[in-house]
């Protein structure tokens, strides 16, 4: 019995599965991907419709370093610098900036004031201390720390964050780093509330394809006292989670190289030798045209 022909995908189907590989991209990949959804939707109109949100997400949940006008320090997008309208705020200069998500450019900077005044000394404070740090650990890596918006209760939110990557296409891999580090407490508080997200995307697709995705939760608490104490403080906690969770992937990769590795590299034909693609899907085209004489 001849099976029953697939209908073809809904608009909305479509929508769903190329924002869906839109958003779990690859470091590094992100174009790469684009130009294979835009292939499999064969509809730019469709594209085009879907692309702005789910471009304005990724680049957000990737933190996206950008050139800010009249810097020495580039900039970050995320979630907590959105001002809406595709515009962005760079606390460490002060400005605001229009952000092109297809050309990955900035543009239009204007001067803005701080979102939240009572909140900028200890934002500063700990720009100030958390830049030192990532320069001194992360060679290519691109921090900015933000405050949350004001609270009727005056509670004081402060954000850090820092992306780091290496995109070696040549070299058949891409990776990225991102942390994320909160700070939070009442004016009158003794202790604040510090919570850190680490995450860490590998891509490795030299005759293979291998990702390793991880991420670390970290959950703490700090006395309150001046600015600058109270930075420095923040930093010690932010410095010992990530060395730890540095050690802990190092480590884990030495066992998968000599465990898990090792058995993938059973499964190879008893020649020991790469299967050649090329070869295979010669025989399958010669098998399928052979079926027809």
């Amino acid at each position: 019995m001849a099976s029953e022909a697939e209908e073809p995908l809904s608009k909305e189907e479509k929508m769903r599965i190329a924002s869906d590989f839109i958003l779990h991209s690859p470091p590094g990949e992100h174009n790469e991907v684009f130009n294979d959804v835009r292939v499999l939707i064969n509809d730019d109109l469709i594209l085009k419709e879907i692309a702005i949100g789910p471009f304005f997400q990724y680049d957000k949940d990737q933190l996206t370093p950008v050139k800010v006008e009249g810097s020495n320090f580039k900039g970050l997008i995320t979630h907590y610098n959105d001002l809406g309208s595709a515009r962005f705020y760079d606390p460490r200069s002060q400005q605001s900036f229009k952000y092109d998500f297809l050309r990955k450019e900035t543009s239009d900077f204007r001067p803005m004031d701080p979102p939240n005044k009572p909140a900028e000394p200890w934002r500063r404070a700990l720009e100030e201390a958390y830049t030192l740090y990532a320069q001194d650990r992360y060679k290519n890596g691109t921090c900015s720390v933000f405050s949350g918006p004001a609270s009727e209760d005056g509670k004081i939110s402060l954000i850090a964050c820092t992306e780091d990557h290496q995109f070696q296409s040549s070299n058949y891999w891409n990776g990225r780093w991102r942390s994320i580090w909160t700070i939070s407490f009442l004016p009158d508080s003794t202790t604040a509330d510090v919570e850190g997200l680490i995450k860490v995307r590998i891509h490795y697709y030299e005759d293979g394809n291998i990702q390793l995705v991880s991420s670390k939760d970290v959950k703490e608490s700090i006395s309150i006292s001046t600015e600058q104490k109270t930075a420095n403080d923040l930093i010690t906690i932010v410095e010992e989670a990530e060395t730890e969770y540095q050690t802990a992937l190092s480590e884990n990769y030495q066992i998968m190289s000599n465990t898990t590795l090792k058995a993938l590299r059973r499964k190879l034909p008893v020649t020991r030798t790469k299967l050649d693609w090329g070869k295979i899907l010669t025989l399958k085209k010669l098998g399928t045209e052979l079926k027809h004489h």
